[in-house]
């Protein structure tokens, strides 16, 4: 994404904080079998300004719409890695017209390790493609 100029609107934030997803993502042959739970969050950036002064959904993003995206997006299609998983629902996100930068962090709870944890989670900020002039 390219700086911001005076006459570019500042971009305003929508946060899904902890959806949580269940799927069979893993690099291990009992996690591709048995799945797991997955939590999600995603921070999108965007202007809210024509929504808000038209209180028109169609201007902005339908949050329930976006929800059942991620999830779909998530529950399907086993990858190896979260960092892929984060990626995959990075895309679904930007697809959204309005959304014009996103932050996604897949928690992975459960993951397989041997020492006692809290979670671990892969976080990643995609920006929207800005076309060369």
């Amino acid at each position: 994404m390219t700086g911001r100029t005076d006459d570019e609107p500042e971009l305003d934030s929508l946060t899904l904080t902890g959806l949580e997803v269940f799927a069979n993502h893993g690099v291990f042959d009992f996690e591709r079998a048995e799945g797991q739970r997955f939590v999600i969050d995603v921070t999108l950036w965007l202007d809210t300004a024509p929504a808000a002064g038209s209180d028109d959904l169609a201007k902005t993003v339908h949050y329930g719409e976006l929800a059942e995206a991620i999830n779909e997006a998530a529950s399907t299609d086993p990858v190896d890695l979260i960092e892929t998983l984060a990626e995959r629902i990075a895309g679904v996100v930007l697809a959204n017209e309005p959304v014009q930068r996103v932050r996604v962090v897949v928690h992975k709870p459960d993951a397989p390790i041997t020492v006692p944890f809290t979670d671990v989670s892969v976080g990643i900020t995609r920006s929207r493609s800005v076309p060369a002039a």
